[in-house]
C-alpha cells in the first residue's frame, strides 16, 4: 500500500472514530463538559508540547556542540511536531496519541528503534558516531582535485579603461 493510500485512509477513518468517541463521551458527561474537556486537553497539550520542544532543542544544541550528529533528537523533534498537531486536533483518540508522543522515555525509545531498523541498514552512519570534517584526500573521496589560483588574461584591466 503506498503512502498516499494510507494517508487517504487515515483522513477518512480518524474523523469517523473521533466523532464516535465525542458522541459517546458527550452522552455520558454532557455536551458542555465534553467541549470543556477538549479545550482543556488542547491547552495542556500546547503547554507540554512547548516545554518538551524547548528541552529537545537544547539537547540538539548540546549534541551539536560535542560534534555529533543529533539523529535521535531530530526524530524526537519530528515526533513532537506530530504530537502537537494531534493535540490541537479536537478529539480524544488524537489527544491520547499526542500525549503518548510527549512522554520523553517512550519518544526516545521509539526514535532509537526507528534509527536502528529503518535508517541504519541503508546508511553508513551510526547514531553515536561523531561528525568530523577532513580533507577529501584523507577520506579517499576525490584524488583528482588540483588546487591552485588563476587569473584571466583575456579581460581588459578596468583601471586602463578609466584613464
Amino acid at each position: 500500500m503506498n503512502p498516499f493510500s494510507i494517508f487517504l485512509l487515515l483522513l477518512i477513518i480518524v474523523p469517523v472514530v473521533e466523532i464516535y468517541f465525542l458522541i459517546q463521551v458527550g452522552t455520558v458527561i454532557g455536551a458542555f463538559s465534553t467541549v470543556v474537556l477538549i479545550l482543556a486537553t488542547a491547552v495542556l497539550g500546547a503547554y507540554l508540547f512547548r516545554a518538551q520542544g524547548v528541552a529537545t532543542v537544547q539537547r540538539i544544541q548540546a549534541v551539536l556542540s560535542r560534534g555529533e550528529i543529533p539523529a535521535v533528537e531530530m526524530i524526537e523533534g519530528a515526533m513532537l511536531l506530530v504530537s502537537g498537531a494531534l493535540l490541537l486536533t479536537p478529539g480524544f483518540v488524537t489527544d491520547a496519541i499526542g500525549f503518548f508522543c510527549l512522554i520523553p522515555g517512550l519518544r526516545r525509545r521509539f526514535a532509537k528503534y526507528v534509527l536502528a531498523n529503518q535508517f541504519m541498514s541503508q546508511s553508513r552512519f551510526q547514531a553515536n558516531d561523531t561528525f568530523q570534517q577532513g580533507s577529501r584526500r584523507d577520506n579517499g573521496l576525490d584524488d583528482h582535485v588540483i588546487e591552485g589560483e588563476f587569473k584571466r588574461e583575456d579581460e581588459p584591466d578596468s583601471r586602463k579603461n578609466n584613464e
